[in-house]
């Protein structure tokens, strides 16, 4: 059940809806077309009303100086309105949501390309395991931190798009520098073996740079949705997430399961396979994020109090990340502890999971003749597991969020995602079979378990087909777990900026609004957000998207070191020197059969987790 609204007149001269209750100054947002004039500053109001009466019920709306008490608060405004370009409400999504394609690339060639090619220099499996602590150590830091920042930027572009501009940039130089890092050691060093050294010592130093500037970009980017997006768009906001996501992994994993050195030659974009897909992944995500940051215009935040604006040090900064997570919301507590067990589980599958591949090919499938070129026979055979990953989780991150039930279905019925013609006739005989459409959260406990029965046969695997076959199934899950996980948070953050009473609230950046206030035929989206003031003049609740996105991050992360611990344990014992796959097949020997793979060890501990991260989800949606 919504909440009735009566019509209030705003300071624009728009009338917008008012929610009802003990306070009556709730702001509120509106989604309306680009006005002809300029855009307004929107200044939030200095002063708040306190309701000391206990009528909670204003009939008009009006304040009455007699019945109220006020006192001043800091002012925080705003310039311009916030806007998505675009004809229609799908273009508008892709274009908002179009920045991570450009991430998955990067992603997707770090993780399928990377693993082997530092093991082809002649790390091992052991300190690789350490290497890639690097990931979860920059999502750690990152993060959180970035999110806090950019909460409080004033620029005139906006809070988020100067970060993905700058990380951009970051995220290019170091994939150029990885890709002729061989090259560049060797216009100095000219001793074979201690030119390796350096390479392996230059490498593993650049990929922690490069973990660093692209958790700046994907920090930014996923606050960027909320921002943008109100609590009913926040379930199509992040399907739409996860389906860009996938079509991202999906172009990565094809481009680099094609043979580039004979499509492309010898000299185009570098002289071999690694260099031509760390170039064209530089290239999509200058293209994507160019993308989204032309498409999509954001409020320019002006803090009027000096309080506003002195910047925290990291101290306080950490601080108050430290504060917030230990007095998280049950309902986003639980979305944290799925997430943790969860990711437990995903670490050693999405470093891991190609080489793993490219190994039990190059084991008992490749020739003498095959395996001259481990490195490239790995990365392609990796590859082409994870085009099957790709394109499963790509149609399910299409078709799911139809099938499932939107997070307030319970409260309102009308925010349910509208289905197209085909995928309506897919509901209605769903419902023809009485089969009840899943929750959000049944959803997301299906998808633990199936990823746990998957993973729990990696160590048995002999067959690259058999390999191949559970990496694909794997793509079910992780779209599911891509998608829940934020729009269960995005709903929460939400539900929060609009249930905190008024004079202890921070402003909000994005209110749930009725579905006759949405124009959706509009060929531009504007956000009307009407600012009120804040009693401790604190940020608009887009803070609360940019510090619960980065503590949803934090789960995300520590598991990750988690999982590194594991690997390196597992590795140590099972494989303790250089890999004999990649660097005694790379020099024309059949790659030894015996022994038990560590990464289908760790794939297995995975599972385990993954089962764990299914028992917690019976907590989501309590308290």
């Amino acid at each position: 059940m919504s909440t009735p609204t009566h019509p209030e007149p705003t300071a624009t001269g728009l009338t917008a809806a008012r929610p009802t209750g003990p306070i009556a100054t709730e702001p509120t947002e509106t989604i309306t077309r680009e006005p002809a004039e300029p855009a307004e500053k929107e200044t939030a109001s200095s002063r708040v009303s306190q309701d000391n009466s206990n009528d909670n019920n204003s009939n008009d709306g009006s304040n009455s100086e007699s019945n109220n008490e006020t006192m001043p608060v800091s002012q925080t405004s705003w310039t311009g309105h916030p806007k998505i370009k675009g004809p229609t409400e799908p273009i508008r999504m892709f274009l908002l949501t179009c920045s991570m394609i450009g991430l998955q690339f990067c992603w997707g060639t770090e993780m399928t390309y990377c693993t082997p090619y530092l093991l082809s220099l002649g790390l091992s499996k052991s300190m690789l395991s350490l290497v890639w602590i690097a990931g979860p150590l920059s999502g750690l830091v990152m993060q959180p931190v970035v999110g806090m920042i950019s909460d409080k930027w004033t620029g005139k572009y906006g809070r988020r798009r100067p970060f993905m501009v700058a990380g951009t940039v970051g995220v290019v130089i170091c994939l150029v520098l990885l890709a002729w890092m061989e090259d560049i050691v060797g216009i100095f060093i000219s001793n074979d073996e201690r030119r390796r050294t350096i390479t392996i010592v230059a490498a593993v130093f650049d990929i922690y740079v490069l973990d660093f500037v692209i958790n700046v970009v994907q920090a930014t980017c996923r606050s960027l949705v909320v921002d943008m997006l109100p609590v009913h768009k926040q379930h199509l906001g992040s399907a739409w997430v996860s389906r860009v996501a996938g079509l991202g992994h999906l172009l990565v994993y094809a481009i680099g399961s094609i043979d580039l050195m004979a499509t492309l030659g010898q000299s185009f974009l570098g002289n071999t396979q690694f260099k031509k897909v760390c170039v064209i992944a530089a290239i999509a995500l200058i293209l994507s994020q160019g993308i989204t940051c032309y498409a999509v215009q954001e409020r320019a935040l002006v803090l009027n109090d000096k309080h506003d604006k002195e910047w925290k040090s990291a101290y306080s900064v950490l601080r108050d990340i430290w504060d917030t997570t230990m007095k998280l919301p049950p309902p986003i507590r639980a979305i944290c502890w799925v997430t943790f067990w969860s990711w437990i589980g995903w670490f050693p599958f999405l470093f891991y999971s190609s080489t793993w591949v490219g190994e039990i090919y190059l084991r008992y499938s490749a020739t003498r003749q095959t395996s001259n070129d481990a490195l490239s026979d790995v990365g392609r055979v990796g590859s082409t597991s994870l085009v099957v990953f790709s394109l499963v989780s790509f149609i399910i991150s299409i078709i799911l969020p139809y099938l499932a039930r939107s997070v307030d279905d319970t409260e309102n019925t009308n925010y349910t995602v509208r289905p197209s013609q085909r995928m309506a006739k897919v509901v209605r005989s769903l419902q023809s079979w009485h089969i009840q459409r899943p929750t959000i959260a049944q959803a997301w406990t299906v998808a633990n378990i199936m990823f746990a029965v998957s993973m729990v046969w990696a160590p048995t695997v002999r067959s690259v087909g058999f390999a191949t076959v559970l990496v694909a199934l794997c793509g079910v899950p992780w779209a599911i777990g891509g998608w829940a996980s934020f729009a269960l948070i995005g709903a929460e953050i939400n539900k929060l900026s609009s249930d905190i009473p008024q004079a202890h609230r921070r402003n909000g950046t994005y209110q749930q609004v009725p579905d006759d206030a949405v124009e959706l035929d509009s060929p531009t989206l504007h956000l009307r957000h009407d600012s009120d003031a804040s009693a401790h003049g604190a940020s608009q609740t887009g803070e609360l998207a940019g510090i619960y996105l980065g503590i949803l991050n934090l789960y995300t992360t520590m598991p990750q070191f988690i999982g590194t611990g594991i690997s390196t344990i597992v590795f140590s014992i099972l494989e303790p020197g250089k890999s004999p796959e990649l660097t005694d097949a790379g020099e024309g020997l059949q790659a030894p059969k015996d022994g038990m793979s560590g990464i289908g060890v760790c794939l297995f501990i995975g599972a385990l987790c993954a089962g764990m991260a299914a028992w917690k989800c019976r907590d989501l949606g309590k308290g």
